[in-house]
């Protein structure tokens, strides 16, 4: 066992294989990347992606989907945002404190119910003080005196609005909005979610 260890290691076949598929791996990578690009759509600092989940997909556009929005719906089920930017194009991070603004009646249009979620940079759930990880339609925001609806992300509790608080991780984090049955008019891509704005 040991001499073919030796020779594993010594052997330029098999370093030029390992040297090969690390290659391969990270060509792989960016072309994804690079397809993930050319099918979706950013404004505000929000991306989404229309074209996943469909069938005549062609393998690079699965492949990229599946890198993106693992097990994802097609748009017409579930319409899907992600931002790791805020509205100036700057990285979201734990140690600014942000806003999210919905104009009155401006919350995502849907027939089923809408949810949003923060994450690390991967997409796992992190531990915070109150165990919320997303804000949804059930979630009884407090609207403000013109019926638009501000929702807080920031790390420590906005004093006095705590029920609109989703608490962010301390680095670098990414949201996701969700739309399930999403309304005629995110469908007919008329509808913008509001940039992440920071909190001076």
């Amino acid at each position: 066992m040991a001499g073919f260890l030796t020779w594993v290691s010594q052997s330029g076949v098999v370093q030029g294989i390992i040297i090969g598929a690390t290659f391969a791996f990270l060509t792989a990578v960016l072309v994804m990347n690079a397809v993930i690009k050319t099918v979706s759509t950013t404004v505000n600092g929000w991306s989404v992606i229309r074209a996943c989940g469909r069938p005549e997909n062609g393998v690079l556009v699965r492949a990229a989907c599946a890198k993106a929005l693992p097990v994802v719906n097609v748009f017409e089920e579930a319409a899907y945002w992600t931002a790791t930017k805020d509205g100036s194009g700057q990285g979201l991070s734990g140690s600014q404190d942000y806003i999210l603004h919905f104009p009155p009646g401006q919350l995502p249009p849907n027939d089923a119910f809408w949810s949003l979620t923060v994450t690390d940079i991967v997409g796992y759930m992190v531990d915070n003080p109150i165990n919320r990880s997303s804000i949804d339609d059930g979630s009884e925001l407090v609207e403000n005196s013109d019926g638009s609806i501000d929702i807080y992300l920031q790390r420590a509790a906005p004093g006095g609005r705590e029920q609109n608080w989703l608490p962010t991780p301390a680095g670098k984090f990414k949201l996701m909005l969700r739309a399930y049955l999403p309304g005629t008019e995110i469908l007919d891509d008329k509808y913008q979610v509001p940039p992440i704005m920071r909190i001076q």
